[in-house]
């Protein structure tokens, strides 16, 4: 059953229901054995969620890609107006946009930008304020942990006193953006002027006392190592141990072209299946671990399905920093389309809100045999 005999006795310590620790999610992210390892992780995801594979009807809004940090992994940021392709949307044009493409389905607004240096408090409250007064229905995920921190220290304020106030403007959740890798000599390299892990998890922290959930990202595949990855999920699985206030765990891969870091590879699909299926194992006090399709394509997606993941997002409609760094997937997806990949995956597609409610549930179909290409 194992050609790694080292994975036998992990095997047998997660059928004891053991928790797995450091050294065996290092000896995970470097095994050759990625069959057994992809049951393993499928195993512990078909105990918690079954066949049932989730998605959203969302919306992404970008709504400025100014930004006081230079990350070096980004290709997405701007220094001003003054440059190129530069943009800073007003509360009334997003509220404009949204109107755009607002259909009846939609349960979530996603809304994500880059740490503005001008952009204060009174900006993000009335964007929130507009889009709850009109959309009482949708759930507003705005704003990851780095935007919060850069908020409270631009206004002088408490990270808790920053999410009171959103949230008493609308604000429903955190999407979980900003984590990166933890390790800070890989984040004084790739990201120097970024928040550090532990103050990207005391935001966290701060959002769950309040009864804010978050999601929270790992971004993989550039200079961190199998520990970094590892320590990374630790962390995360610690501060879920004490707040239980995750809603999932996204692993985002690392998209080079356009970046600073372009001379790096992209990783390949079975590091990005390693990295999926360790984060289930490790993650024990986690319901859902999320394949993002545009970060992963469609194929992919549906292999992950057997790797430990049992979300791949939504529709999203618009999304910009991915693809400004080299993505090549659509940025929208129609539902029936969504459907359709994790009916094609031998899964049943389940439709959820924000908080993993479900909206309304498919039905599972047998492809077996069957010839397809739905995504041409």
């Amino acid at each position: 059953m194992f050609n790694d005999p080292r994975l036998e006795k992990i095997a047998g310590r997660l059928a004891a229901g053991k928790r797995l620790e450091r050294k065996e999610g290092i000896i995970l992210l470097e095994t050759n054995d990625l069959l057994a390892l992809g049951r393993m992780a499928d195993e512990i995801n078909r105990a918690r969620n079954g066949n049932k594979v989730y998605y959203i009807n969302n919306i992404h809004i970008n709504y400025t890609n100014i930004c006081a940090n230079r990350c070096r992994f980004c290709a997405y940021r701007k220094d001003s107006l003054k440059n190129k392709g530069a943009f800073f949307l007003s509360p009334e044009e997003i509220l404009a946009k949204i109107r755009g493409c607002w259909h009846e389905k939609v349960r979530e607004f996603h809304i994500v930008g880059g740490c503005h240096p001008e952009a204060r408090l009174d900006y993000y409250c009335r964007m929130l304020s507009l889009l709850s007064r009109e959309f009482p229905g949708v759930h507003l995920q705005a704003f990851t942990a780095v935007e919060i921190e850069h908020i409270a220290r631009k206004e002088n304020l408490s990270v808790r006193t920053v999410l009171s106030r959103l949230a008493e403007c609308g604000l429903g959740s955190l999407p979980g953006g900003g984590g990166e890798i933890f390790a800070q000599s890989v984040r004084k390299k790739i990201c120097p002027e970024k928040i550090s892990g532990r103050e990207y998890l005391e935001v966290m922290r701060e959002a769950h006392r309040l009864n804010i959930p978050t999601n929270v990202t790992m971004l993989f595949g550039h200079i961190e190592s199998p520990e970094d990855r590892v320590d990374h999920l630790l962390a995360v699985r610690a501060l879920q141990d004490e707040t239980g206030g995750f809603n999932s765990f996204i692993p985002l891969v690392f998209h080079p072209q356009n970046t600073q870091l372009v001379n790096l590879r992209k990783s390949g699909g079975i590091e990005i299946l390693k990295t999926i299926a360790v984060s289930r194992l490790l993650l024990d006090n986690f319901d859902h671990v999320k394949s993002f399709w545009i970060m992963l394509g469609l194929p992919l997606t549906q292999v992950s399905l057997y790797f430990g993941a049992d979300d791949v997002d939504g529709t999203v409609l618009e999304e910009h920093i991915t693809h400004d760094a080299g993505a090549e997937t659509p940025q929208y997806m129609p539902e029936e389309k969504l459907v359709r990949l994790i009916q094609e995956a031998g899964r049943i597609p389940v439709e959820r809100d924000t908080l993993y409610r479900p909206v309304a549930e498919r039905k599972q179909i047998d492809f077996s045999g069957t010839y397809f290409n739905s995504y041409q």
